[in-house]
């Protein structure tokens, strides 16, 4: 596929992520109706990972409605977040003004990242949490990271399990509540197209594109385009639980996350490298 292709997919994803905003702002999977409580969003091995921000310069790539970019601020990060959906940087903003955070928001697509921001540098880059399979090219992204971080900064992508986006999200007609691997775990195969007009929220119908295409990306992908970009893997996590539950069978677990019963499985996981 070649990159005027990857370009207009992106372009459906960002009209996609366009009309999904309202959706998400209504929903109560975000609760932002609610006294906001963003730190719901991270396991308790991120902090430990990123140690304390206090004063550093973080960014957080592909930020969506910021709710994971107000929870670094108030740990005490100068935060900047940045979306390719102009609705999206325009709820976070509010809701970051709402909630009294200091946060900047830029929109830009996360390729065109380093121009955007004009050439600044950070101490840490987050992202993740169903970020990646939105780029078609992680070879570019990470070159993007490398150019993003001052030397010595840290990535952490905290993402779902390619294991997680291979099992289907629900039996299909028929079917009894095993789960079932129904999408690649590795990429290759180029894109995956969705229509619908329902999100992974409970908020309304999606109105208007509800096109998207999403890439899938195995683990060894990831790592394989951040060391080809210069930069060093210092710890990678595997994470049974997830922060909402994906599956009715999951249980809640003492965190508040959710895991499926037997046999363990990883679900997400944590991968913090340096340049």
């Amino acid at each position: 596929m070649t990159s005027d292709e990857h370009a207009r997919l992106m372009r459906a994803n960002q009209a996609n992520w366009d009309a999904r905003t309202p959706v998400h702002l209504a929903s109560r999977f975000y609760g932002l109706d609610e006294d906001l409580d963003p730190e719901r969003w991270f396991a308790a091995f991120e902090w430990e990972d990123l140690g304390d921000l206090t004063g550093r310069d973080v960014l957080h790539l592909q930020c969506h409605l910021g709710t994971e970019t107000l929870a670094l601020a108030r740990r005490g990060a100068r935060a900047v977040g940045l979306d390719f959906s102009k609705a999206s940087v325009a709820a976070a903003t509010a809701v970051a003004a709402r909630a009294g955070v200091a946060v900047e928001y830029v929109q830009a697509n996360v390729y065109d990242a380093v121009e955007a921001l004009g050439g600044r540098r950070f101490d840490v880059v987050y992202t993740g949490k169903g970020a990646l399979c939105y780029l078609p090219d992680l070879e570019r992204w990470a070159g993007v990271i490398a150019q993003l971080l001052r030397p010595g900064g840290l990535l952490y992508v905290v993402e779902f399990h390619p294991l997680l986006n291979s099992l289907g999200p629900k039996p299909a007609p028929g079917e009894g509540p095993e789960l079932l691997l129904r999408h690649d775990y590795l990429g290759g195969e180029g894109p995956v197209h969705r229509d619908a007009t329902r999100t992974y929220t409970d908020g309304p119908p999606v109105e208007g594109a509800t096109e998207s295409y999403e890439w899938m990306h195995g683990i060894g992908e990831v790592l394989g385009a951040l060391t080809g970009a210069g930069l060093s893997v210092r710890r990678l996590r595997e994470s049974e639980e997830l922060p909402w539950p994906r599956w009715p069978r999951m249980n809640r677990t003492p965190s508040g996350w959710w895991r499926l019963p037997e046999p363990r499985i990883p679900l997400l996981y944590g991968l913090l490298a340096h340049r």
